[in-house]
């Protein structure tokens, strides 16, 4: 049985960094987000490694657990944003006392889809993969970023519906980005690995983040997904929702191999890859060839360039929500419940 926060949008909003902070020179961002809610009529409350970064950490594994357990136990506070990602979350994560783990809202990605997603493995109770804090800002905002109000807000057993975008972000500018947090210039076009399959229905419970971050979970005590679906979702179907940061396409595939090897995709029936930057051609090795080798080798369909990860905007997937995805001719309807 998966465990879902509620969002009580009276509350506060809490603001801390498990991986990076913000540098001074680009902390108007920050600014600019905090206003944002305030405008909103939300108070947000920010921690002090917010605002500090030495060492690609914002400051030290036990400081960051610590601000992190200050937002977790106030009762004030009802959904915890990172302000992005990093690099060394997983210093952390030991720290972390996943037995008495509060029942509230964690909304991220990249670095922080390691945390999102070993608490849902440890606890069984639903994160949230989308949009981080830094992003939620400016005056305007996509339909995409902004569905993460409607799914946070979703009562456990009732179901919440995203549309894929009409435009992504080709690369980042923020001279462009002052009244939104993105410049949508490229149409969206999901992809199925099979191009003679102009439609496919999906379905399972999510289990989603950075391909670069999670594998390192693997043989920890923090990445039993094996121990996870005995527990919390036996007997159902798992989708991954998976994304890349910086692999090459070589990379990509050893990754994937680790996780599959681990027994990862052992209960999976499809895989959604986000997209990205990253897919290098590494020699004449490309990372379409990653997706149907992998798509091959496990049976099982494969969208790509769907809306997640580095490559905005994107849509806000929930850790063991039960996923109905519903794909035609490059569009996508997606229909989470909290059951």
């Amino acid at each position: 049985m998966i465990r879902y926060p509620i969002w009580d949008r009276q509350k506060k909003i809490g603001v801390t960094a498990p991986s990076s902070g913000v540098q001074k020179e680009l902390q108007p961002m920050l600014w600019m987000a905090i206003n944002y809610f305030k405008n909103q009529g939300q108070e947000v409350i920010v921690t002090p490694n917010v605002w500090t970064q030495e060492k690609v950490v914002s400051s030290s594994a036990y400081v960051r657990n610590n601000e992190l357990n200050a937002l977790l136990t106030n009762q004030e506070i009802s959904l915890i944003i990172p302000p992005w990602g990093g690099e060394l979350l997983l210093e952390m994560l030991p720290l972390i006392d996943f037995n008495s783990f509060p029942t509230k809202w964690l909304l991220g990605y990249s670095d922080i889809s390691g945390l999102l997603l070993a608490i849902t493995l440890k606890t069984g109770i639903a994160t949230a993969h989308g949009t981080n804090f830094i992003d939620l800002r400016g005056t305007t905002m996509d339909d995409t970023t902004a569905s993460y109000q409607k799914v946070l807000t979703t009562l456990p057993y009732k179901s919440v519906t995203q549309q894929s975008s009409s435009f992504y972000q080709s690369k980042w500018d923020f001279e462009k980005t002052n009244n939104s947090p993105f410049y949508l210039d490229t149409p969206t076009k999901w992809r199925h690995i099979d191009p003679t399959i102009t439609s496919q229905h999906l379905e399972g419970r999510v289990l989603c983040g950075c391909i670069d971050i999670i594998r390192h979970l693997i043989g920890t005590p923090f990445g039993d997904v094996e121990a996870f679906w005995q527990e919390h979702i036996p007997d159902e179907p798992v989708l991954w929702v998976l994304e890349n940061c910086e692999l090459n396409s070589a990379d990509l595939r050893r990754n994937l191999l680790q996780m599959h090897y681990a027994g990862w995709f052992k209960h999976c029936t499809g895989i959604l890859f986000g997209r990205s930057n990253a897919n290098e051609v590494f020699e004449d090795y490309h990372f379409i060839d990653v997706y149907q080798i992998l798509a091959e080798e496990l049976q099982i369909p494969i969208l790509y360039d769907i809306d997640c990860g580095h490559v905005p905007p994107q849509l806000t997937f929930i850790n063991g929500a039960y996923l109905e995805v519903s794909y035609s001719n490059g569009h996508a309807t997606v229909i989470q419940t909290f059951n």
